[in-house]
């Protein structure tokens, strides 16, 4: 029971471990491309200069729990 606590364990802080470091206030953003919820690509090159961007992201959203 322990050893598979221990790997349900590990295996729910993979993403956490890969992820990248925070970055540091007021350094620019690194290029990116993401799908909307529209289903079109947007880039930040698309926005930059043009208009302000937010990336708002929700882990949990549509999901049982």
């Amino acid at each position: 029971m322990k050893k598979l606590l221990r790997t349900a364990l590990a295996i729910l802080s993979l993403p956490f471990a890969a992820s990248a470091a925070e970055p540091a206030v007021f350094a620019p953003a690194p290029a990116f491309a993401l799908r909307g919820s529209d289903g079109a690509t947007h880039t930040l090159a698309q926005h930059v200069g043009k208009r302000g961007v937010v990336l708002a992201w929700f882990p949990k959203a549509f999901t049982a729990g």
